[in-house]
């Protein structure tokens, strides 16, 4: 065999191999890309690097393969139930409570479970978004507006209790997860519900601009009413008394000159 045939088949097997490569990271690729689903986008815009991102990924599926993740009982899933429901209840009345309520049911919900607690909420996170992808995200969102410094309005503590309730339901095995974007946008409808009628929870500032419209209105009504008086005040003041057709002044504008 001559050396060129030897060069020829060396080249030949670098390529293989070459496409080999490429092909195993585009299947890899394609499977995080179809079991995260949102998370593996936010992974790879948060890294900037796809690479990264998919490697991390990765890294999360193995450590979750560690984990003994089992379900819950009934009587387990219906505790954590009637628990959600007096925090729903509660969210009227004290919502940052509510809020601080939710996220540890979450916590103890994971424990039960099997799932690890005790590292940080990134980690926690991390391995809750292995199961439940689409959801995962509700569980951060929920979590900012938990840890908000300052006063947060009462609709996005609303948006935060919805978020957790997603992720609740999800890990009470509710099957939640494929239609987490439309549960968290809409509470239900019961007294244990909380809802996104204004006639269920009347925040102050929505009460503030009710007042504030009525009062506009009734100044709009006022300022008309007064600006009518005063353009009949000027057009009589401009035309002068009344007369008749005939020039003559009226018996009663006459009677009041005299």
């Amino acid at each position: 065999m001559s050396g060129t045939a030897v060069v020829l088949i060396i080249v030949v097997l670098l390529v293989l191999v070459a496409l080999g490569v490429v092909l195993s990271r585009r299947r890899r690729s394609s499977q995080l890309q179809q079991h995260f689903g949102p998370e593996y986008e936010r992974s790879v815009a948060a890294t900037g690097d796809r690479r990264a991102a998919e490697t991390e990924l990765a890294e999360r599926r193995q450590r979750r393969e560690e984990f003994d993740v089992r379900d819950l009982s009934t009587e387990e899933s219906g505790r954590f139930r009637e628990s959600w429901n007096e925090i729903q209840r509660g969210f009227v009345d004290d919502p940052r409570q509510s809020l601080r309520s939710a996220d540890l049911l979450v916590a103890e919900i994971m424990r039960a479970r099997g799932y690890p607690v005790d590292d940080d909420f990134d980690r926690r996170a991390d391995d809750l978004s292995v199961d439940h992808p689409r959801v995962v995200q509700h569980y951060r969102e929920a979590r900012k507006v938990r840890d908000a410094d300052g006063e947060v309005d009462t609709e996005s503590q609303r948006t935060g209790l919805t978020s957790y309730r997603s992720l609740i339901n999800a890990l009470l095995g509710d099957d939640a997860d494929h239609d987490a974007d439309h549960d968290a946008r809409h509470a239900g409808t019961g007294r244990d519900d909380v809802r996104d009628d204004r006639s269920d929870v009347r925040p102050d500032d929505a009460r503030a601009d009710d007042d504030a419209r009525r009062a506009d209105d009734a100044t709009d009504h006022t300022d008309g009413t007064q600006a009518g008086r005063h353009a009949l005040h000027d057009e009589q003041r401009t035309t002068g008394p009344a007369t008749d057709p005939t020039g003559q002044r009226s018996p009663r504008t006459e009677e009041h000159t005299r």
